[in-house]
């Protein structure tokens, strides 16, 4: 395990251009480029505002455009990395098959991508933020722990993911369906507190993207303190599955050389 982290740390170069080779990929055949990440959310929040307030005429949460433009950017960095990270072996195979390389850098370095990528996101939350006249308060200083938990939580996915579709291809297919899954079930489109009557508050309880999302909000829009509790259990289990999910790779990384 020490051996595997010092190879990955030699590598540090290697990982630093396919952070840099992702994000020109992401964009090459793109005329817009980079400006899909501040046009996208836009164009979301005028379809679901639409959905929602035009056609189901539910516009019981203030500021709902607001609302909806943060859930809707933290979901495209979670569903971005979790689609991409779970892909990053497969997608390097040739590379793979002909140098030794730790096996693990590849998800790391899409999680770091879409982390990147995300950044252009806060642009549009902060236009948003400026259009309705919200300033966070103090509770903003605890925006970069959450984005930590967010990252190490979606390490810990692409890790798992990035080795399980190796041998099972057919995840690939299945990840689209669990990824919508997560996002109805997440508050990215409604309010959680939706559920509390209806025996299905476990939904949001439990579901680590709903605790992730909803943070993003009460120190942004709601000057309130984020989840602690919840945010700390993700920080613990998303660590604890890294650092297995390293020793593992350091361990079977032969079984993916064959297997490609």
């Amino acid at each position: 395990m020490k051996n595997y982290l010092q190879e990955m740390i030699k590598r540090k170069d290697l990982l630093f251009y396919l952070v840099k080779s992702g994000l020109k990929a992401e964009h090459r055949n793109s005329w817009l480029g980079y400006f899909w990440w501040l046009l996208d959310p836009l164009l979301n929040v005028l379809v679901y505002y639409f959905l929602v307030v035009i056609i189901l005429q539910r516009d019981d949460i203030p500021n709902f455009p607001l609302f909806l433009v943060i859930g809707l950017v933290v979901w495209r960095c979670i569903s971005s990395s979790i689609n991409s990270s779970s892909k990053s072996i497969m997608r390097y195979s040739s590379i793979i098959n002909q140098v030794y390389l730790p096996k693990s850098i590849f998800p790391l370095s899409f999680t770091l991508t879409q982390l990147f990528n995300f950044a252009f996101g806060f642009v549009v939350i902060a236009i948003f933020l400026a259009i309705y006249r919200v300033m966070p308060g103090w509770e903003a200083v605890f925006l970069p722990f959450i984005i930590l938990v967010q990252t190490v939580f979606l390490l810990a996915v692409g890790l798992f993911l990035g080795y399980i579709t190796v041998f099972v291809r057919d995840i690939d297919n299945l990840i689209t369906y669990v990824t919508r899954i997560f996002f109805y079930a997440s508050p990215i489109i409604w309010a959680g507190g939706r559920l509390g009557g209806t025996g299905f508050a476990w939904v949001i309880d439990y579901n680590p993207i709903a605790i992730i999302v909803t943070s993003y909000r009460d120190v942004l829009m709601y000057k309130d303190l984020p989840d602690f509790l919840g945010l700390f259990i993700i920080l613990l289990l998303s660590s604890a599955v890294v650092v297995y999910m390293l020793y593992y790779y350091s361990k079977n990384e032969h079984k993916i050389i064959k297997s490609l």
